[in-house]
């Protein structure tokens, strides 16, 4: 069976070993069963994308040698499709508005941390403070009110309850092995802010739904959203893909390669002299 894969990078910077790792392989693995290569940039976070990181990003993928199928998916394009599912989702009763600010959670968080009962904050696989649940408790006329004086507010989903409408246990494929899910560990995750009206876990699951995407490639560090992205996908009816999750690229000191660290990109690399041929060894794919 053909098969569909894409590399979906964020435009916040400038693309390094592990990016050109991650492309490749997506890539690699469509052609080799005669399937399609999709790109996607994932631009839903305005305060750190900029226009000139994502003509980098496509330029730097056609010097590796790199051609995707099909034309660019740029998500902010599509926040109507995303609130489009956020309104089914709301309609069932599976999200609330939450009032609360950063400093308001870690506030909470750290209260109840030093509680008698707690012997230690509880963390998201991500290392965020789990939601204590402050304004899910909130009556509907609270919140109405709240919104109506034009307080801020961020879309969560009740986890909870969006379990409880999963008939299913569960699952994902991973190499033909399936391995159980445990969205609980997120906790009431947001899903839409005012600054990005959608969050990555919905724009991700939404998009490879639409593209047809089969397989997933992506890092092991995003290995445990799995758990919540097959949550979405069942939630919504959309058809859930296979995943390979790989080994991060790192440095000589054994750190990951991450744009905030300031790895050398493939500019870089591209200025000090180095060939496609050269930089695609480095990146685990000598030709």
């Amino acid at each position: 069976m053909s098969i569909v894969t894409r590399f979906a990078p964020s435009p916040t910077g400038a693309l390094h070993l592990g990016h050109a790792h991650a492309a490749l392989l997506a890539n690699t693995l469509a052609r080799r069963a005669g399937g399609r290569f999709l790109l996607r940039l994932e631009d839903i976070d305005p305060g750190r994308c900029r226009p000139e990181y994502a003509a980098g990003i496509e330029e730097d993928l056609a010097w590796l040698g790199l051609r995707w199928d099909g034309p660019v998916r740029v998500q902010s394009r599509h926040f109507p499709d995303y609130a489009a599912a956020l309104e089914r989702l709301a309609g069932r009763g599976l999200l609330y508005p939450c009032f609360c600010t950063r400093a308001d959670i870690s506030r909470e968080v750290a209260q109840a941390a030093h509680a008698p009962q707690a012997s230690h904050a509880r963390h998201a696989p991500d290392g965020v403070p789990l939601y204590p649940g402050t304004c899910r408790m909130l009556a509907p006329n609270e919140r109405a009110a709240r919104i109506a004086g034009g307080m801020r507010y961020a879309v969560r989903l009740d986890i909870a309850r969006a379990l409880a409408a999963v008939p299913e246990k569960l699952v994902f494929d991973e190499g033909g092995v399936l391995h159980p899910c445990d969205p609980a560990r997120f906790g009431d995750v947001v899903l839409a802010r005012k600054d990005a009206p959608a969050s990555y876990h919905l724009c991700v699951t939404h998009d490879d739904a639409v593209q047809g995407v089969s397989l997933v490639t992506r890092g092991e560090d995003l290995r445990p959203a799995t758990d919540l992205h097959r949550l979405l996908q069942t939630l919504m009816g959309w058809p859930a893909p296979r995943y390979i999750h790989h080994k991060l690229l790192t440095d000589a000191s054994g750190r990951r390669l991450a744009k905030r660290d300031r790895a050398a990109s493939l500019r870089d690399l591209r200025a000090q002299g180095l060939t496609a041929a050269e930089v695609r060894a480095l990146a685990g794919f000598p030709d």
